[in-house]
């Protein structure tokens, strides 16, 4: 019946998210939501989502080509080029270009609210 929205500017480490850089955020398992949940990229120039060779720049639990970890957490990947073998769960960025990310809950649960589900933060991979 509602949404729920967690934005990330920077990873782990406080750099501002960098597209030539390789990231992954890490999904517990039991993701709290009713219906589903995306993680979308916006260009942080413009605010708009993030133009790349993909459709859209975005992951979502409606996908189903979605690699899902058999403890039910999924592990979403960011750069300019598939991670070998986790291309269902990448999303493209671009070199020389910034970005930022939403974590959107469509009908999210209790445990977001109480905070007893946390997302992970945004990595560097290499």
């Amino acid at each position: 019946k509602a949404s729920q929205y967690a934005l990330a500017f920077v990873d782990a480490a406080g750099n501002p998210l960098d597209g030539s850089k390789n990231y992954s955020l890490h999904l517990p398992p039991n993701i709290p939501v009713n219906n589903f949940w995306s993680v979308i990229l916006y260009d942080d120039q413009t605010r708009s989502q993030l133009q790349t060779d993909q459709q859209f720049p975005m992951m979502s639990s409606q996908n189903k080509e979605l690699i899902i970890n058999p403890d039910s957490s999924v592990d979403v990947y960011f750069g300019p080029a598939a991670p070998e073998g986790k291309e269902n769960n990448w999303i493209q960025t671009i070199p020389g270009k910034g970005w930022f990310t939403a974590l959107r809950l469509y009908g999210p649960l209790e445990p977001w609210f109480d905070k007893t589900w946390k997302p992970g933060e945004i990595v560097v991979e290499n």
